[in-house]
């Protein structure tokens, strides 16, 4: 059985966690029956005691504190459900330190626990990644130093976005970078629904210990396997393995091929956009370029990991052809595949933008069909048209063919004219329901501004889509926000925004400039916050440092400012619903401007309360 053991008593005792050289005190957990005191879990990593005081306690109202000698609560636990007394504090076998209601026995049901708040090792059973109807994270942070196991700035955790990814995205067996195999020393899942995102292993071998750690000195993630004969750790597996393993080494589609030299190659139809053979930053360009309309064509490339997922979009309803239809369709769509290979293949992968940190995997990887040229199909003896003649010699047969094919394709097209007449129709209402006083931009203006989407100008992902990085032909600097192409909400989102965002003046209100409505494209264009978002400093624990008391005290009257202004002196009563660290935007003097009211709602001057049909926002 694999025992742990907690260096405190349950309701009151002195803490003698020592890390490293340290003479600081924490709460930590460590292996019981293993020698080398190999710590897996710190509680008060941000807070130390350093002295030789300290109490681990459950306090009046039930919650799990760490009170200094002066009786000052130096760390407490995060209660995420209401506690029904009496509770108890349990250090399971699994390692998880758990506070239980009393009454719950041996069921699953806790009040907090330890593996909702890794430190910098992820045990047998532990989740990596999200509770997606709490909020809660779960992300494995290594400790600075030897000594302090304070979190360091080496991290890992899981994106969320359309396409989750470990090690490439998740096909249905494994991810696309084959470093997790079948093998006899641990099993591993991943699961992603509309409640949870995570990743979890298991040991196979219940005699087995085993921990991955996040090594902030070498900046590896390594996973020990405990060897009971020698008495020591032994190193089972280390990531990155190789280069090819450094995220976007050969730039965009360019793919890392580890026994070749160089290592980053052009695959056929691409060739090295810098001309040489060392600088790989700039990746490869396609030696003849695409149309960007349905002229183009695919070309499939095989034992790839998959590029960076943040720019795709996954469907599990459409098969592999309504993907290539699809993609086809949309001139920003670089790549498609199956999302799910499991049965010979199901769902939808597409990628928008370039295809950033690809390598190749012959003994695993997966099939891309990446957009090309046809002229590029065409050269390489691939025809995309295949015209099959059939000569009919009766005359009198031929005849009847082309009187029944015109009445069919007369009638056929009566019956598209009327469709796309009504769809014009549709289109045209809904436009004029728009009432912009804005300018609009030319997609091509936009593209041209933001180089084409790449991901290099990608300032972060909101829930309906991400946000790049611009200069216009003038040298202002813009940031667009590209609202999803697939979501049916997108439309609605951008029209709410531009109206409201057309009738409303505040200096604490980020500006819109202007926005585009081409094909499937949906783009609001805003003046350029150089400080990003509040969370981006509140969040971070250097940054955080540059907002003293003043600067603090500016951001709140600010945003205190434009609410007030929203809520009861604008034309319109709006409440933005969607109010977070996130949407509030610092310009470059740090002063407050709020942002993205797609899921804003208005209301009549002599209205109170409102009442919602949809669950929205924060």
């Amino acid at each position: 059985m694999l025992n742990f053991q907690v260096q405190v008593s349950v309701y009151q005792g002195p803490i003698i966690l020592y890390p490293g050289s340290s003479k600081n005190r924490y709460v930590g957990i460590w292996y019981k029956n293993i020698p080398v005191k190999t710590v897996v879990w710190v509680g008060n990593r941000l807070n130390l005691i350093n002295d030789s005081s300290g109490f681990l306690m459950i306090n009046k109202t039930d919650n799990l504190v760490l009170t200094s000698k002066s009786n000052i609560v130096v760390w407490s636990a995060y209660l995420s459900k209401e506690v029904r007394t009496p509770v108890v504090l349990q250090l399971l076998d699994s390692g998880n330190f758990v506070l239980r209601s009393e009454q719950d026995g041996d069921s699953e049901t806790y009040f907090w626990q330890s593996f909702d708040y890794p430190s910098d090792t992820l045990l047998p059973g532990m989740k990596l990644g999200w509770d997606l109807e709490t909020g809660l994270e779960r992300r494995v942070t290594s400790w600075k130093s030897f000594d302090d196991p304070s979190p360091g700035d080496f991290i890992w955790a899981i994106e969320r976005q359309d396409n989750p990814e470990v090690t490439g995205p998740w096909n249905g067996l494994r991810f696309s970078a084959p470093s997790l195999r079948p093998n006899p020393v641990f099993s591993f899942s991943f699961v992603s629904n509309d409640v949870e995102l995570y990743y979890t292993f298991n040991i196979t071998n219940k005699a087995v210990i085993s921990r991955i750690i996040m090594n902030q000195t070498l900046y590896v993630r390594r996973r020990f396997i405990w060897n009971k004969a020698t008495q020591s750790w032994e190193l089972y597996s280390d990531v990155p393995r190789d280069q090819c393993d450094t995220y976007g080494l050969c730039g965009a589609y360019g793919i890392c091929i580890i026994s070749q030299s160089p290592v980053c190659q052009c695959r056929k139809g691409f060739k090295h956009k810098s001309g040489g053979y060392v600088d790989w930053s700039k990746g490869c360009v396609r030696n003849k370029p695409l149309n960007y309309s349905r002229q183009d064509g695919f070309m499939k490339f095989t034992e790839l990991k998959l590029p960076d997922a943040t720019p795709s979009w996954v469907s599990k309803r459409m098969n592999l052809e309504e993907c290539r239809e699809g993609c086809l369709e949309n001139s920003s769509c670089m790549a498609y595949t199956n999302s799910d290979i499991r049965g010979g293949g199901s769902g939808c992968a597409m990628w928008f933008g370039d295809l950033i940190d690809m390598r190749s995997f012959p003994d695993g990887g997966q099939h891309l069909y990446i957009r090309m040229s046809a002229s590029e199909l065409g050269a390489k003896g691939e025809p995309t048209t295949k015209i099959v003649v059939i000569v009919i010699s009766t005359a009198a047969l031929l005849a009847a063919v082309i009187a029944a094919g015109y009445l069919v394709h007369k009638r056929r097209r009566n019956i598209v004219e009327k469709t796309e007449n009504s769809r014009e129709t549709d289109q045209e209402n809904e436009d004029q329901n728009i009432d912009l006083e804005l300018p609009l931009f030319e997609l091509a203006t936009i593209a041209n501004a933001i180089d084409n989407f790449s991901i290099n100008n990608k300032l972060g992902e909101g829930g309906l889509g991400p946000v790049y990085k611009g200069t216009l032909v003038d040298g202002q600097e813009i940031a667009v926000k590209r609202l999803s192409k697939i979501s049916e909400q997108g439309l609605k989102e951008l029209k709410n925004e531009v109206i409201l965002f057309s009738k409303l003046q505040h200096r604490n209100l980020v500006k819109l400039l202007g926005c585009c409505i081409q094909g499937e494209e949906k783009l609001l264009i805003y003046e350029f916050m150089p400080n990003k978002s509040l969370d981006s400093f509140i969040f971070d624990q250097e940054r955080c440092k540059l907002l003293d008391w003043s600067k603090r005290f500016c951001i709140i009257c600010g945003t205190a400012r434009v609410l007030l202004y929203l809520h009861q002196d604008s034309r319109l009563r709006i409440i933005h619903r969607d109010l977070k660290a996130g949407n509030v935007l610092l310009d470059q003097d740090m002063n407050p401007k709020i942002s993205d009211f797609g899921f804003a709602r208005t209301f009549g001057g002599d209205e109170t309360e409102g009442n919602t049909t949809r669950v929205v926002g924060t």
